[in-house]
């Protein structure tokens, strides 16, 4: 059984929402459709014509990609030039795209923290946190039987979530009582007699984020016609959510030796580097993509080190006189998001019995080279 288009992207956007997206940002289903059966999806950093070359000898359907295929606004489509190629080809070939972008660089355990963990930061927090998500509890009541379904449906969907617990519930037994009324078809019982049924009282915390989530979910498990449960809103902090991580690295180091773990765990010949190449490190900044507006936050931070996408000259000499080093990886660096989303994506369709296969781009879209 293949997934349809848009239960994949439930999936996707299970990890990483769509309300996290910084504003103007262009996220979203781009070209195609999403109602359909798809056997093979592709995570690709950017939508070249060369990459959706591969898709098409891949036989893909569909193409995740971080990076906007219409990022500004289409003055035409000439198929003599290579943008326009990728739209005929994507026509053609019915392949949809959907892109993911600051939504994953936000996410918990997305783009910023894939990239953390990648050069063994711990002690990570977010750097510029945008917001924070409201908690919410779920109180829910179900029957014996469906209790192990209820709890792991709702689980999966985002609640039971505290700190790095899974699973978090209070569950009590109890007796629960109804009366079907005419018309009814209920699960338990016939219409006109009053029934007790042994039921289970669980309550679970969530993001409010997911509560549209975990509420579909629950209702999916659940056997009772007319499901009984109360959201109550919490006077509690919320997960702090927002652009890149800042941690701790596990043993002092010099920048120079941190250009070179950075070199060797991304695949790069080279990077630009900013400080003093002797100069000890051990508190890092990271941001995926372009950096610069948050140069600033990793300096007010307590940064030694800022490792990112892209830096602009000024800025580079702002943050050397405030004594910040800086490591300009390249925006390419975000391509570890290829094998990490495709390995999560892969997980989750298997999980649910789902035969669509994932696979991550293997084509270079980096344009820049070290000579």
């Amino acid at each position: 059984m293949f997934a349809h288009g848009q239960t994949v992207i439930q999936e996707v956007e299970r990890l990483a929402p769509k309300a996290l997206a910084m504003e103007g940002d262009k996220i979203g289903l781009h070209v195609g459709t999403l109602q359909k059966k798809v056997k093979k999806v592709m995570i690709a950093l950017d939508v070249l014509e060369s990459v959706v070359d591969e898709a098409i000898a891949e036989g893909v359907d569909l193409i995740v990609a971080h990076h906007a295929v219409i990022y500004r606004p289409l003055k035409n489509i000439r198929t003599d030039l290579a943008a326009g190629r990728v739209f005929e080809k994507l026509i053609k070939h019915d392949i949809a795209v959907y892109t993911a972008h600051t939504n994953l660089d936000v996410a918990v355990g997305g783009m910023n923290d894939w990239l953390a963990e990648a050069i063994g930061l711990a002690d990570v927090e977010v750097l510029d946190v945008l917001h924070r998500d409201a908690w919410k509890k779920l109180v829910v009541y179900v029957p014996k039987s469906h209790r192990d379904a209820v709890f792991q449906a709702v689980c999966g969907a985002g609640a039971g979530k505290v700190g790095n617990y899974d699973h978090c519930s209070f569950q009590v037994e109890g007796v629960g009582t109804f009366l079907p009324s005419e018309g009814t078809q209920p699960f338990i019982g016939t219409q006109g007699k009053l029934e007790k049924v042994e039921e289970v009282r669980m309550e679970l915390i969530m993001p409010a984020s997911r509560q549209s989530d975990v509420i579909k979910a629950m209702l999916s498990a659940h056997p009772y016609e007319e499901v009984a449960y109360d959201i109550i809103p919490l006077d509690m902090p919320g997960t702090g959510y927002g652009i890149g991580r800042i941690g701790n690295l596990p043993q002092p180091m010099s920048l120079r030796e941190l250009a070179e773990l950075v070199k060797q765990r991304f695949s790069l010949k080279g990077v630009r580097v900013v400080g003093d190449l002797d100069g000890t490190i051990k508190k890092v900044a990271v941001v995926g993509g372009d950096g610069s507006s948050f140069a600033s936050k990793a300096i007010f931070r307590g940064a030694d080190a800022y490792l990112t996408g892209d830096i602009g000259y000024h800025t580079a000499h702002d943050a050397q006189a405030d004594g910040l080093s800086i490591i300009d990886a390249g925006h390419n660096i975000e391509k570890i998001m290829k094998d990490k989303l495709s390995a999560y994506l892969q997980e989750r369709l298997k999980e649910h019995g789902y035969e669509t296969e994932v696979i991550a781009s293997r084509t270079h879209t980096d344009p820049f080279q070290f000579i």
